[in-house]
């Protein structure tokens, strides 16, 4: 799989634990975010760039969606999506909506692993999107039982929703017991604590993005 920032890249977050979720082992390749054409793309604010990329049986897939969509039909017994039919068309549905939503959080609160900003002031388009997300959140674990989204175990909505839990961490969103609860869930799971540690021992061999990648 090839992948950006660790530090800095929900995207490429959302295509490791897809993997993880999935059960793969995966050799990760790296693409410097430096790079004038990645950067480029990056700045489109696009979900479907270079990054990730899953290069599996002679195959190479992009986009988070199909590379989901993909290890579904690898992987169905890993519950990447549902058994229930109902709650599959859900978790698709708000996957879709992560997926080209919330353009407003992705440049107000970058995703920054390293950083820390208590009492960071969201403006108020940023805070249609958290409002609208903590919807999405507490929905879905009323009505599956958590801690999960979809119920026990996280399912491809739980991969695309886990770096807003990281964002929310970093800009000191206030959240209520629901919703921190499953952020803590999410912080928690094994895949995503890898994936921090790795981010935090990342060089700080670039400036920080002012946009979302």
């Amino acid at each position: 799989m090839t992948l950006s920032s660790k530090n800095y890249s929900s995207w490429s977050l959302r295509g490791f634990l897809m993997c993880r979720l999935a059960g793969l082992e995966i050799e990760e390749a790296r693409v410097s975010a430096d790079d004038p054409d990645i950067r480029a793309e990056l700045l489109l604010q696009s979900s479907s760039f270079l990054v990730p990329r899953l290069d599996h049986d002679g195959m190479r897939i992009w986009d988070t969606l199909a590379i989901a969509e993909y290890l579904h039909e690898l992987k169905p017994e890993a519950g990447l999506l549902p058994k229930d039919r109902a709650a599959r068309a859900h978790c698709r549905s708000i996957s879709g909506e992560m997926h080209s939503g919330f353009a407003n959080l992705r440049s107000a609160l970058p995703m920054n692993i390293k950083a820390r900003h208590d009492g960071f002031k969201v403006w108020t388009g940023a805070q249609a999107d958290i409002e609208r997300i903590l919807v999405i959140w507490r929905a879905c674990l009323e009505t599956y039982g958590g801690p999960y989204l979809f119920g026990a175990a996280p399912t491809l909505a739980d991969a695309m929703y886990a770096p807003v839990c990281s964002r929310f961490t970093t800009y000191d969103v206030k959240l209520d017991a629901p919703t921190k609860a499953y952020c803590a869930t999410m912080l928690a799971l094994p895949a995503m604590q890898e994936w921090t540690r790795a981010a935090l021992e990342e060089p700080d061999e670039m400036e920080e993005l002012d946009v979302e990648f």
